[in-house]
């Protein structure tokens, strides 16, 4: 064993032979710029530091340049749309760049994580980062700190600044003010006022689908219509999508209206955009501009849409999540009812030896044969036509006398009785009367203490506006109702009154209009009820 005691030799440090080592070559100093906004102003800035970062590195003889990254219009909040930083960040993985310069944290990043791990990231690749109003080098030991206190406080900024712009355009939603998107808005442009002009020739392509759509036609049938005729859509070809024809029969611009806030921005940071389902107010400014159709009709429409949207399927075999696709091809698919076990019936086309018949049969039976329903007839399609045709005309013959028995059935159905009689207008006034009350209170409060004291009297004068505004919105929501329910009974009054003494030939939109439900008593009995409620007990002709 060696009895010979180690010996440590300490070689100094010798800093100048670092800094020799380093001089030997000139730094690559690349430069961030951004500006946040496109106006004028923020141009001019945002070219300023351009030529400033490439005065200042390019009369450095100890630097080279590795060039200026700027994004201009862009937000801080997120790095994902900002092509420069993300170049940026590019160069420097693959070791391009020795130092970066920009002129402060929130010109780097806005979103205090992103500032953090992209300095950390840098700083593990020895990529200082000089902010210059801060006095920040990233490679120095306290800098970490001062990053993320200073990201936090960019972050609270921009947090604080977005929260200002959206106040400040509630505000304007509750002044009635509307910004209008043209793009995409078929049949209308910008006029001279600025609000929405009708252009004539769309405004008659906008009438023709919604009454296409009242009179039971598919958005599918509406499109190949439309197609067909060679009726150009918004950008000038003639080629129509359903979800195009759904947007324009939802839209509450076509009867004049703008419901602003159908959308919002869940925070800052994220920019998701996320539908308003009820977490923020909405704001329905009416009478806006001139509407292509009217009120009334647009709220059917609206209605109908439901209608279909809530339709059931025949079966839970057919259709496992219980809602069934509407369908505009054949009135009775979604009329004729099995008498015995209540399942809606289905057209069959049978062929046997070359010959076809036209059936409706009960679609439990066809889906699980006598297991549940046992008796339900198989009826062939002319004869139940022949005998629907008849129950209505013996309603039309008498037409002179049932038309107003037919539209106060309908009335009675479709409009509920009314409340205790508090107009929009009322509720309006009672709103402005408590909120004023609650500002003289607010007024009237010299300390934190005299509030503590009237805390019990500011929540009850608090409380009672939003208990108004709850009903004042139950309240229009049942005018809507009422409006669309009205204009269906005038309708339906008016193909009565203008329509023959007696229908010869089927017609499957006439059946749509006047026929709710069809019910199978049997082989040789159908109990046809109109729409209103009117029945009618008919044998079927053989």
């Amino acid at each position: 064993m060696n009895a010979v005691a180690p010996n440590v030799l300490v070689i100094p440090a010798n800093p100048e032979a670092a800094k020799n080592r380093a001089a030997k070559r000139q730094l690559r100093v690349a430069a961030y710029c951004r500006v946040s906004t496109d106006d004028e102003e923020q141009l001019t800035s945002y070219e300023a530091q351009k030529a400033y970062y490439t005065d200042k590195i390019m009369t450095n003889p100890d630097w080279t340049m590795a060039g200026i990254f700027a994004d201009e219009g862009i937000s801080g909040t997120s790095t994902a749309k900002r092509k420069e930083f993300n170049r940026l960040i590019r160069s420097c993985r693959q070791g391009k760049v020795d130092v970066i310069m920009v002129k402060s944290i929130s010109r780097f990043a806005r979103n205090t994580l992103d500032c953090i791990s992209y300095t950390r990231m840098l700083q593990a690749l020895g990529i200082a980062v000089i902010f210059e109003k801060e006095n920040i080098n990233t490679l120095e030991m306290d800098s970490e700190l001062l990053i993320t206190m200073m990201g936090a406080f960019a972050q609270a900024e921009s947090e604080s600044m977005g929260s200002n712009i959206r106040w400040g355009m509630r505000e304007a939603m509750r002044q009635g003010k509307a910004s209008i998107r043209y793009d995409n808005l078929y049949g209308y442009e910008k006029g001279e006022d600025g609000k929405p002009k009708i252009i004539p020739e769309q405004a008659e392509v906008v009438r023709r689908i919604y009454e296409s759509y009242l009179a039971g036609q598919s958005l599918r049938m509406i499109r190949d219509a439309l197609e067909q005729d060679g009726i150009p859509n918004i950008k000038g070809v003639a080629s129509w999508h359903p979800a195009v024809l759904q947007s324009i029969l939802a839209n509450e611009k076509y009867c004049g209206d703008v419901l602003r806030q159908k959308t919002f921005i869940e925070d800052t940071i994220s920019k998701r955009v996320r539908k308003n389902t009820g977490q923020l107010p909405m704001y329905l400014i009416q009478n806006h501009h001139e509407g292509i159709v009217s009120r009334e009709m647009f709220n059917a429409v609206q209605a109908e849409l439901a209608r279909r949207n809530a339709g059931k399927a025949p079966s839970q075999k057919q259709v496992p999540t219980g809602r069934a696709k509407y369908s505009a091809k054949y009135a009775l698919s979604d009329r004729i009812i099995c008498g015995e076990c209540g399942s809606l019936h289905r057209r069959c086309v049978w062929t046997h030896h070359g010959q076809r018949r036209i059936v409706w049969r009960c679609v439990s039976r066809i889906d699980y044969g006598s297991r549940y329903c046992h008796e339900a007839p198989t009826l062939d399609e002319k004869p139940l036509q022949d005998a629907i045709l008849a129950s209505i005309n013996s309603v039309m013959s008498r037409k002179d006398i049932l038309i107003g028995q037919i539209a106060d059935a309908m009335r009675m159905e479709l409009l509920p009785t009314s409340g205790d009689g508090v107009s929009v207008g009322d509720l309006d006034r009672m709103i402005e009367t408590q909120e004023r009350k609650f500002g003289e209170l607010f007024a009237s409060v010299q300390s934190n203490q005299d509030f503590m004291v009237r805390a019990d009297e500011f929540k009850a004068i608090n409380d009672e506006p939003s208990a108004l505004k709850s009903r004042k919105a139950l309240l229009l929501e049942q005018q809507s109702r009422d409006a669309a329910a009205n204009w269906r009974v005038d309708e339906a009054v008016e193909l009565l009154s203008e329509g023959t003494a007696e229908l010869t030939e089927w017609d499957e939109s006439v059946i749509r209009q006047l026929v709710e439900t069809v019910k199978v008593i049997s082989e040789e009995k159908i109990l046809v009820t109109l729409q209103g409620g009117i029945q009618i007990e008919q044998d079927m002709i053989q």
